[in-house]
């Protein structure tokens, strides 16, 4: 990726040769090395490199022309901008997309450094011996089908032609381990776990291999579930799976579409428990990679979006912020339509409990670890969902694997049902969450 000043001097010049007075552009590269094993030896490995960047432009008549590019010399960038001039003429003349009012506020530093990539060797190495203990682990663990590391380097920048100029350089590598086991006279059996941090040498592969390895090991012994309405504890994986899917609550987009379960009028209602806080927060201490700034410009921050079971504030781009009397949170992204998502989650308790629960006293609670078929068993703009997931039903800390069932509800009275935030927040890769008691659902067993 060129240097942010370099290219905006460049871009400010052939825009005024092309006569354009007002643009932006949002760039992004991706360096990426992962590998696979299987039985030892090394199965896949795959590097790549890719780029995107996207050029808008604004006429006289204030209407918006964007196209796409990989290429920013001189040549491509001329060419990005002259088709963008172009298209505006044909652009939407009503909400038209602008620059954010915070696009040269000064930045919020994460303190995290980009690391330098390990050899590819170092990385199958690791693998390989992960995926030897895992194995070793049971006898009844017979392999490890999915399974990988990854690396990556990504850049992105900001820049538009009233003096925005943003840049930054971040670093990740992740871990997957999901294990399959084989029992004469047993159905198959599997588990997972995933690990993410800012390089290799931080990486907990011990953690992951250990997570995959008990989860595994504890869904060998499962037995069929009565169907019925159970308590139900959301492991901080599953509960946010759902909040995404119900993301729509807080999208100030969505909300403006009518493709949302709020309105402009939830905000300070009560939607959830007031033992429930949620807040999107990029820029966690615990998050290994945080951006500081969205596709907009706009700098990234902590967004309360419940606090103690009140909806407190929408995510919201330039263009929602402005139509709603509100101020951008660092959630948007550009292209053909700017779009509005969630960055990082972050669930904390609200009120303190009335009363607190432990799945070593407690009795006939289910115990969900991972809800799966998101695409096809929510209804996100109805509020119901049915899902089917891998859980145990657990009474006095005896825990045992459910063979097949699916949980079903409305998320709107999930949130609300909610008996009980555990104190202890558990890193995932797309928030920090806590385990989540929610007081009857309901249970189809096959």
């Amino acid at each position: 990726m060129p240097d942010i000043q370099e290219l905006t001097v460049q871009a400010k010049e052939i825009a005024g040769k092309l006569g354009i007075r007002k643009f932006d552009i949002y760039g992004a590269t991706v360096d990426e090395t992962s590998v696979k094993v299987d039985q030892g030896e090394a199965d896949q490995v795959k590097a790549s490199s890719r780029s995107s960047v996207t050029v808008r432009v604004w006429n006289d008549d204030n209407t918006m022309g964007v196209t796409s590019t990989t290429d920013v010399d001189p040549t491509g960038l001329e060419l990005a901008l002259k088709t963008a001039y172009e298209a505006s003429f044909f652009g939407v003349k009503e909400n038209v997309p602008d620059f954010s009012p915070e696009a040269t506020v000064s930045l919020t530093s994460t303190g995290k450094e980009p690391a330098t990539p390990a050899p590819v060797p170092d990385l199958l190495g690791k693998l390989i011996a992960a995926e030897k203990a895992l194995m070793a682990a049971h006898p009844a663990i017979a392999g490890v089908p999915y399974n990988g590391i990854a690396q990556r380097l990504s850049d992105r920048f900001y820049l538009n032609s009233e003096g925005a100029m943003r840049q930054e350089t971040r670093s990740t590598a992740s871990v997957y381990l999901y294990s399959k086991t084989e029992e004469e006279g047993k159905k198959p059996r599997s588990a997972g776990a995933f690990r993410m941090s800012r390089s290799l040498p931080e990486l907990d592969i011990d953690g992951c291999l250990q997570e995959t390895a008990e989860k595994t090991i504890s869904h060998l012994n499962y037995a069929k579930i009565p169907s019925g309405k159970y308590r139900v504890v959301f492991s901080p994986e599953a509960f946010l799976s759902l909040l995404g899917a119900f993301s729509n609550l807080f999208n100030a987009q969505s909300i403006l579409d009518r493709q949302s379960l709020s309105t402009p009028e939830s905000l300070g209602t009560q939607i959830a428990s007031p033992l429930l806080s949620v807040a999107d927060d990029v820029l966690h201490p615990e998050n290994a990679a945080p951006i500081t700034f969205d596709g907009e410009g706009t700098p990234t921050r902590r967004v309360p979006l419940i606090t103690k079971g009140i909806l407190t504030s929408f995510m919201h781009s330039a263009g929602t912020a402005k139509r709603l009397a509100a101020q951008p949170t660092g959630n948007a992204s550009i292209g053909a339509k700017v779009s509005i998502s969630p960055n990082f989650f972050h669930v904390t308790a609200g009120e303190p409990a009335p009363q607190t629960f432990s799945l070593d006293a407690a009795e006939n609670v289910v115990l969900i670890d991972d809800v799966q078929a998101l695409h096809a068993g929510v209804k996100a703009l109805q509020g119901s969902f049915s899902l089917p997931f891998d859980g145990w039903l657990v009474n006095q800390g005896e825990r045992v694997s459910v063979e097949a069932a699916t949980v079903a509800g409305d998320f709107r009275e999930v949130l609300k049902s909610i008996v009980y935030v555990e104190p202890d927040g558990h890193l995932t890769a797309s928030g920090v969450c806590p385990y989540i008691w929610v007081d009857e659902l309901s249970i189809t067993g096959e």
